[in-house]
Parts: structure tokens; C-alpha cells; sequence
């Protein structure tokens, strides 16, 4: 192995979600993500079965990202994982997994913050992938989390706001959930809002001070609204479907742009990155492409496969803190709650 070449295997496990890759430097070899499909009769992820299903999944998944990445296990430079947020049952299979496997190859161990990952997931070399300069806006957006950070180094972000409840990922499902349709139900709500008429329906955006964000009271106006068209008519959300989900979707979009053109007036800076399972959502990605040209931001939208909770992401940061020499022991435990810069 040339010494210029370090091969990490990251592990990615904060939810239900069970990934492992490799990277050698920044480059992807592999980047393999099972998923849990039990969720899905229970309109929700039910922690227990998440973190029994990544013990399931973790071995054959770390085995089939080493074999997609030609590497043998001898080769590792370095095992990063996941420490947190997420939860705790499913980070602990990810975590003692690491932690033992970094003891028996005697490589070193590197934590990683999840929120963080999603940020720096910019930086994986991609071919003709754009990377921002410092510094620069993210705005993180998925099932768990809403934030907008100002980045001014890899490992100095600042939080300028937050969600205050409700996540939009979040948002994005029980909305769908209200209207009958599949977990998860923020990829259909996206799939329908681009057949149907976004202005068909208003629904108010909350009014919360500085750059935070609050989903609940528009959940809330969603359900009476429906509770009360179906009251005139059963068959109303199947007869207005399209429309619906496009109003719904327009609205949760204009309060992300809100805040983020008040983040980038407030800062002056004109870099924006999001990143988040959200972000493969194709309303908010036309949105900054639209900002690009009409505001003059440079905007900065993942792969797909690198929006949703993925291990090539926990990778990026594993390299970014192996040359810093920044690495953890074994007395590292797993954390829930993991703010920014924690």
C-alpha cells in the first residue's frame, strides 16, 4: 500500500438505516446501505426493531462493502463510525461494532458526528462534483433534524437556528401519514406535488423569530383542514391528491427558503449547501438552482445517494480527522443527543 493512499471503512448506524463504506483519501470504493423495511407496517420507525436489524445487517453489510472495494481488511488505515445524534439502541451496534473491529486490526478509531457528516459529505471526491469554499451556509434538513450552520472550517460550524419541535423530514411524513398515504411518505408527497397545483390550497407559515424553524402548527392545520374537507367529502384527498401535496410541499419550501435567504442577508455569505435526506426532495433542489440564478448564491445539491444517511459521509470525516491525527480510545461511548462542535 503506497503510504500517500489511507483506506477507511466508516459505519453508519444512527437509525434504520445500516451502512458501511470505504474510502481510500476521499474517494468512494464502496458506499453499501441496507434497508430496513419492517418500519413500514408501522408508519414509523419502532426503535427496537431498528437496532435489532442492524445487528442483523452490520457483518454481512462490512463484509460486502470491503469486497465492492477490493480492499481486505489488512489494508484499513482506520474504522470511523457514527457516535451520535441518533438513536441509541441502533448507534450502539454501529459503535461497539467499530470499536472492536478497530481493536482486533489494532487501526486507530475516529468518531464522527452524524450532522456534521451531512455537511461534509460535500467534500467526497466525486469526479465533476462541485465543492464549496469557506465559508459557506448548510442548510441540513431530514427526518430527525432542520438547522442552517455557518461553516467556516471542516471542524468550525456554527449553528444559526434550529428546529424548535417537528423536523421537516418529519413534516413531510405525518403530513402524508394524515392523508393516508405509505411510510415514508415524504418521497410521495414530492412524487404527487410535481402533477398537481401548488396555490390550490394556502396553509399559514409560523411565525418564529431569527433563524429557527417550527413545523408543528403547520402539521396541525393540515390535519383540521383535512379532517374538515373530508367531512364534506370523504373521497376528498383521493379526489385532490395532486393538488394537496403540491400545496403542502410549496408551503414547508417557503419556510426553508425564508429562513435561508434571512441566513445568507444576516451573514452575507452567498455559498449555500444543504445536505439531509431531504435534500433529494426535487422542490427544494429546483428552488436553489432557481436562487443560483435569480439571487446569485453558488449552490451546492449531494448525489442522491448522499443525501440519505449513508456511510460514504461518516467516511469523508473519518479522512478529514485521520490527517488531523484527531482519533478516539475505547473508552468512547455512543451519544444520543451530539450537538454541532459537542
Amino acid at each position: 500500500m503506497e503510504k500517500s493512499k489511507k483506506y477507511i471503512l466508516s459505519i453508519e448506524s444512527s437509525c434504520d438505516d445500516t451502512s458501511a463504506a470505504v474510502l481510500c483519501n476521499k474517494k468512494v470504493l464502496s458506499n453499501v446501505v441496507a434497508t430496513q423495511e419492517i418500519h413500514k407496517q408501522y408508519g414509523g420507525v419502532v426503535p427496537e426493531l431498528a437496532s435489532r436489524a442492524h445487528q442483523q445487517n452490520i457483518v454481512p453489510v462490512v463484509h460486502q462493502a470491503l469486497a465492492k472495494a477490493n480492499i481486505d481488511k489488512k489494508q484499513l488505515s482506520a474504522i470511523a463510525f457514527t457516535r451520535g445524534p441518533g438513536l441509541m439502541g441502533s448507534l450502539l451496534v454501529g459503535t461497539s461494532f467499530a470499536k472492536s473491529l478497530a481493536l482486533g486490526l489494532d487501526v486507530p478509531l475516529i468518531e464522527v458526528n452524524h450532522m456534521e457528516a451531512h455537511i461534509l459529505a460535500h467534500f467526497l471526491d466525486d469526479g465533476d462534483h462541485r465543492t464549496p469554499s469557506f465559508p459557506f451556509l448548510a442548510m441540513t434538513i431530514s427526518g430527525g433534524h432542520t438547522q442552517i450552520v455557518k461553516v467556516v472550517d471542516h471542524f468550525n460550524m456554527e449553528v444559526l437556528g434550529e428546529t424548535l419541535d417537528d423536523a421537516v423530514g418529519e413534516a413531510f411524513d405525518k403530513s402524508a401519514k394524515l392523508m393516508g398515504l405509505p411510510y415514508p411518505g415524504g418521497p410521495l408527497i414530492d412524487k404527487y406535488a410535481q402533477l398537481g397545483n401548488p396555490h390550490a390550497f394556502e396553509f399559514p407559515k409560523p411565525k418564529v423569530d431569527g433563524l429557527n424553524f417550527s413545523f408543528s402548527g403547520l402539521k396541525t392545520s393540515i390535519l383540521y383542514f383535512l379532517q374538515r374537507e373530508t367531512q364534506k367529502d370523504a373521497d376528498f384527498v383521493s379526489k385532490n391528491i395532486n393538488d394537496i401535496c403540491a400545496s403542502v410541499q410549496y408551503t414547508i419550501l417557503e419556510i426553508l427558503m425564508d429562513k435561508l435567504q434571512m441566513a445568507v442577508d444576516q451573514t452575507g455569505i452567498r455559498q449555500v449547501a444543504i445536505g439531509g435526506g431531504v435534500a433529494a426532495n426535487s422542490g427544494i433542489r429546483q428552488r436553489l438552482k432557481d436562487a443560483e440564478e435569480k439571487l446569485g448564491w453558488s449552490t451546492f445539491i449531494p448525489k442522491f445517494e448522499y443525501c440519505t444517511d449513508n456511510a460514504a459521509m461518516i467516511g469523508i470525516v473519518g479522512y478529514l480527522k485521520y490527517e488531523k491525527g484527531t482519533f478516539t480510545d475505547q473508552s468512547i461511548a455512543a451519544k444520543a443527543r451530539y450537538a454541532i462542535g459537542g
